[in-house]
């Protein structure tokens, strides 16, 4: 173990010297003083900004689709399809939504609130609410483009970002392997999120914290990496009738949970409402009283939360069997409003609601830097009475621990669906399941072994998060004329199957039947 943890230590470091430039990324131009001393405006970044302006352009140019359509996204999710290629509407929403719906609907809502105030809250609705046009875009895009692959449907942002380009293999080629550096980075950052769920959960029930050397983590490693294994290896189909299960089962547990302590302490909705919009353009001193700073948290982690706009929850949305493009755009962007309209609210409830930065038990200058300990520590201040603290603790926990667990799901079937944009070799999409399931979700389990915490590699993530972004952006931007098109050929064709030439675009999917 001692040879391992220098290993990794030496990886850490390396990692160390690539850290500045996603800082960067994600600050520019805030690293200039000239920008950085504009009030309000200078707060923010320009990736904040590229994602809520595609946000509220994309809301226009559709004419608030993510509005007018949301009834009909609902009824597409119960629909039922007997081709046999691709998966039902509601698994690919199920899939999509194991990506979205992960550890940051807690400690993403927690980091914002720390940072920015309640008002943080009230900035993470603005940014669901246009960041569904977005989604609505890509989405679109993922199923227009969208090509066969044996038995399945492959796509997404590699796929839509070669045809868009000229169809030039080599951005096809170049975007695949982006979006899997990005998932094989963020795979030991969801593994973490795991073993810290069942650490906690072990100490809510036993009442004594677990060292990471306990036979039960070794246990827990083993069950991780089989599992994982078991499910990508069966393919996208086994992995859909995975989330299909899993993904309802831990909303419903965690809404549960939560809306029984939303109405155990409902006399506290109004001031939650009141702190969220006052918050929202006149923050508390406590967090800095800066305006620029509450907004930009709020937008950031909403974005970051929901995945609006970043292109990383198209591979799911290209999977699906469909009569009409839009109508997967339509899916999605119900996805955004499930994981911060309502999940994310329901967690914003507890932390403003218990207010633990005034409370004098807590030393908030100390607490505010694990959001976690944050989280739990103001669901103990929203439970009545002590008999059911340990029990609530427990449920959430376990929550937090399957949010974790499908997110490892997500992040390894995209990128090997991502891969067959490389090649459609089963080899290769077996290597890259492989490097997912078999090399880096060990990689986690042994960093938490290990005792480290590897911050380097998490912020390495950050850089290819922003870079995603930005590779994103202007393709969407571009190919939204074709989305346009879709949506104009839905609405005069009321909803009859789609021909993809009817808009100017060439495809071996969507053809006359």
């Amino acid at each position: 173990m001692h040879a391992l943890t220098n290993a990794l230590k030496i990886i850490n470091a390396f990692f160390a010297n690539i850290v500045p430039i996603g800082d960067i990324l994600w600050t520019f131009p805030q690293n200039f003083s000239w920008y950085a001393n504009i009030p309000i405006i200078g707060s923010i970044p320009f990736a904040i900004y590229l994602l809520l302006g595609m946000g509220v352009y994309f809301s226009i140019r559709t004419k608030f689709v993510q509005f007018r359509y949301f009834k009909r996204g609902i009824q597409v999710l119960t629909k039922k399809k007997k081709d046999t290629t691709g998966v039902s509407p509601l698994a690919a929403f199920m899939l999509s939504a194991a990506m979205r719906v992960g550890p940051g609907n807690i400690i993403g809502v927690t980091g914002a609130i720390s940072l920015g105030g309640p008002g943080a809250m009230f900035w993470m609705w603005i940014s669901a609410l246009l960041g569904m046009a977005s989604s609505f875009v890509e989405a679109t895009l993922a199923q227009i483009f969208k090509e066969k692959d044996g038995d399945e449907y492959v796509g997404g942002l590699p796929y839509y970002g070669q045809k868009l380009a000229g169809n030039k293999k080599g951005v096809g080629i170049a975007l695949a392997i982006l979006f899997i550096i990005y998932a094989m980075l963020s795979i030991p950052i969801q593994t973490f999120h795991v073993f810290t769920a069942a650490g906690t959960a072990i100490a809510s029930v036993t009442g004594v914290s677990t060292d990471r050397t306990s036979p039960l983590y070794y246990a827990l490693a083993i069950i991780l990496i089989i599992g994982i294994a078991i499910a990508v290896f069966g393919g996208i189909k086994r992995v859909t009738a995975v989330t299909d299960r899993m993904v309802p089962v831990m909303a419903v547990l965690y809404a549960t949970v939560i809306v029984g302590l939303f109405i155990a302490n409902i006399h506290l909705f109004p001031a939650f409402i009141q702190a969220v919009v006052i918050g929202a353009f006149k923050p508390d001193a406590i967090f800095g009283g800066a305006f620029g700073t509450v907004l930009a948290q709020g937008i950031k982690r909403g974005l970051l939360s929901n995945e609006a706009g970043q292109g990383t929850i198209t591979m799911s949305a290209a999977i699906s069997e469909q009569d009409h493009p839009v109508e997967q755009g339509f899916v999605q962007s119900i996805g955004v409003f499930l994981d911060t309209i309502i999940i994310c609210t329901l967690s914003g409830f507890i932390v403003c609601g218990a207010h633990i930065w005034t409370n004098s038990a807590y030393n908030w200058e100390v607490l505010k830097d694990s959001k976690i300990d944050v989280f739990l520590s103001s669901l103990k201040e929203m439970i009545p009475g002590t008999a059911a603290d340990g029990a609530v603790s427990l449920f959430i926990c376990i929550c937090y621990g399957l949010f974790a667990f499908t997110s490892l799901l997500g992040l390894v079937s995209f990128a090997s669906i991502a891969g067959t944009r490389i090649t459609k070799s089963k080899a290769f999409t077996n290597f890259v399941r492989a490097l997912g399931a078999l090399i880096f979700v060990p990689l986690g389990t042994l960093c938490v072994l290990a005792g480290l915490e590897l911050d380097n590699i998490w912020y390495v993530s950050d850089l290819i998060n922003i870079a995603l972004v930005f590779a994103n952006a202007p393709i969407i931007l571009y190919g939204g004329k074709y989305v346009y098109r879709a949506l104009k050929d839905y609405v005069d064709n009321d909803g009859k199957r789609f021909v993809a030439k009817n808009i100017g675009v060439e495809s071996d999917i969507w053809k006359d039947e």
